[in-house]
């Protein structure tokens, strides 16, 4: 037996054909795992070790990716040869089905693949972590899965922590690292050990873990006309993400009409830069950037609805491959995402559609979905872990529907799933995180939710929803409980009164307390009161002095004034506290004029000598 004819026999097939029977692989190696295993207990007493030797392949072994089966052809005997036949007449490749299986069996089957193809989606769970009141406009997961950073129109940045959080889902740090600046991307590096904030303002930041700062870059000089000859940005940032190989570059887009590289250790100059172009000629406003999974390839979405790529081996002059007519012209484009195999470019726009391109053919795109809304200029576009899936949001108007998460097919690019998440509000950013199976949605409301599935998700959210809420120890204290000490004096005892009944009718005994506050005194003045005429001081004084003692209308008021001179200089009502130390007047005495003598002249009429 030559070696040909041994792989053939271990391969279980017995000649090449031009058709493929389209087969379950796992349902395959289960049926020939247990035939291996009843069989080999049924040889054992056997004596004939060729004829029975086999292997068999435990379950846990066999993997998708693997498509052999390790048997010995002798064990399928009779019914392994007349498979072999049927094969050969029907001109199939592969091995052999088991006899089991019906043509019946595979539609079924078939259909029980298009049902876990909706139970992949892990949405049967769902917590909120409350940001704040408005728009998230920016959500980040780190590689490992262990946090989140959120980010919105409220200028603050959120950190949650799955593994120190608690059923009370409250993040562990809020903070505002650009003032008043809303949070327009935020991004972890591929090892998490920090985060890229692109905001409202010119001057991207790198922080830490924890939100300290690293790094911010320079802002350019607005008043040069080159924007290659400026060392930052001078306009408002659109979107920024990391090198997906290189941990220490970064790249960010602006309306400055300019892409800029920048490499952590230096912050005070771009790395390089890149002025997109329209079809005339004319700089255009970025509004999305992002690297291929390679890092080989950086693209942009263009306001003139071009998607731009070049070549990050080469100089950013040329463009790789451009697409002029992606989107509509005037329109921003929110979210350009590419696939894990590097096959396929997603792209979302402002005018309401969602394309699918091929990376090997970008003159037209391979699928549209049209009549899905979006306001917002970052609503994101995703692919899921599988690449089998397409993902985006919808948004809507206040007060007119539901904001959805819409699941395409990549293929048929129908739509598989539609989720409603929020009432009354838009879905604006979305994250599916690859290890952790698990779907992060940022909501117009302020809200971002997190969904998963017991069985298909991996910690994350499952953390914390098990821990119970910390109860803060609360300190009871009464504020009006007497000190009673019990070798007090009997004058400073003092009756402890138990209800408030007696309370109430011990301090309607006490003429203090139950006295009732005077009323408003009208009239003549009384008992010491005054009148509502006689408030004031002059008021007080004229009744007291000036009309108890009216002046005669025949008595000269000047002599009625001086004739009282004497007895107020002897006894002065008035002054009486500087009767003693009152000074004397002293007057200039004027001399008599001398008859004869002239009066002396002024100094300034004297003449000079």
């Amino acid at each position: 037996m030559d070696s040909s004819e041994d792989i053939s026999k271990l391969m279980g097939f017995g000649g090449f054909g031009k058709k493929a029977r389209t087969f379950d692989l796992d349902a395959i190696f289960e049926q020939t795992r247990r035939t291996a295993i009843e069989r080999s207990h049924k040889a054992q007493g056997s004596e004939d070790a060729e004829g029975t030797a086999f292997a068999a392949v435990p379950s846990s072994s066999i993997s998708p990716q693997s498509n052999i089966a390790v048997f010995r052809n002798e064990v399928s005997g009779k019914e392994g040869a007349s498979d072999e036949d049927s094969g050969d007449s029907d001109e199939e490749i592969g091995p052999p089905l088991p006899a089991n299986i019906s043509a019946e069996d595979e539609d079924e089957e078939q259909e029980e693949e298009e049902v876990l193809h909706h139970r992949k989606i892990p949405n049967s769970h769902e917590i909120v972590l409350q940001h704040g009141d408005k728009i998230i406009s920016a959500i980040a997961w780190d590689p490992s899965g262990a946090r989140v950073a959120t980010g919105g129109y409220d200028y603050d940045v959120c950190l949650w922590d799955f593994a120190g959080m608690d059923a009370s889902l409250r993040s562990f740090r809020t903070f505002r690292p650009c003032e008043s600046h809303q949070i327009r991307s935020l991004q972890y590096s591929i090892t998490g050990d920090c985060i890229l904030i692109a905001a409202g303002n010119a001057q991207a930041k790198v922080l830490d873990r924890d939100g300290f700062e690293i790094l911010e870059c320079i802002k350019g000089d607005q008043y040069i006309n080159d924007m290659a000859k400026t060392k930052g940005h001078v306009g408002m940032l659109n979107c920024g993400c990391w090198h997906p190989r290189d941990k220490e570059e970064f790249m960010t887009c602006s309306i400055d009409t300019t892409v800029r590289l920048w490499h952590i250790e230096n912050g005070k100059q771009h790395k390089a830069v890149i002025k997109p172009r329209s079809k005339q000629g004319r700089p255009t406003i970025p509004t999305t950037c992002i690297y291929t999974a390679d890092g080989k390839l950086v693209a942009a979405g263009c306001q003139d609805g071009s998607i731009q790529m070049w070549d990050h081996r080469k100089n950013f002059v040329n463009t790789a491959m451009v697409n002029r007519n992606a989107h509509q012209l005037g329109t921003d484009m929110s979210s350009l995402c590419f696939s894990y195999d590097g096959l396929c470019l997603a792209s979302r726009g402002c005018d309401d559609t969602l394309k699918l391109w091929d990376m090997r053919k970008m003159k037209s795109p391979l699928h549209v979905a049209g009549n899905l809304e979006n306001v917002f200029p970052m609503t994101d576009c995703l692919f899921s872990p599988d690449d089998k899936l397409i993902v985006t949001g919808t948004s809507v108007r206040r007060g007119e529907g539901v904001g959805q998460l819409l699941f395409f097919d990549r293929d048929t690019f129908s739509v598989v799933t539609e989720m409603d998440v929020a009432e009354n509000a838009s879905v604006v950013r979305c994250v599916w995180h690859p290890k952790l199976n698990q779907i992060m949605v940022g909501t117009a409301d302020g809200n971002a939710k997190v969904y998963y599935d017991p069985d298909l998700s991996h910690r994350g959210a499952k953390l914390c929803v098990v821990k119970t809420k910390l109860k803060r120890a609360q300190i009871q204290f009464l504020a009006d409980d007497p000190i009673i000490t019990p070798h007090a004096l009997p004058m400073f005892k003092e009756e402890r009164l138990k209800s408030t009944k007696k309370i109430k009718e011990k301090a309607r005994a006490d003429p203090i307390k139950s006295h009732r506050p005077d009323m408003p005194f009208h009239g003549a003045g009384a008992g010491g009161r005054l009148g509502s005429s006689g408030g004031t001081l002059a008021s007080y004084i004229s009744k007291k002095y000036a009309l108890q003692r009216p002046i005669e209308s025949s008595l000269d008021p000047r002599e009625a004034i001086i004739r009282h001179a004497k007895e107020a200089e002897e006894n002065p009502m008035w002054t009486t506290a500087y009767h003693k130390t009152q000074p004397k007047a002293v007057f200039q005495q004027i001399e008599e004029d001398k008859e004869g003598e002239e009066e002396p002249l002024p100094p300034w009429k004297k003449k000079k000598l």
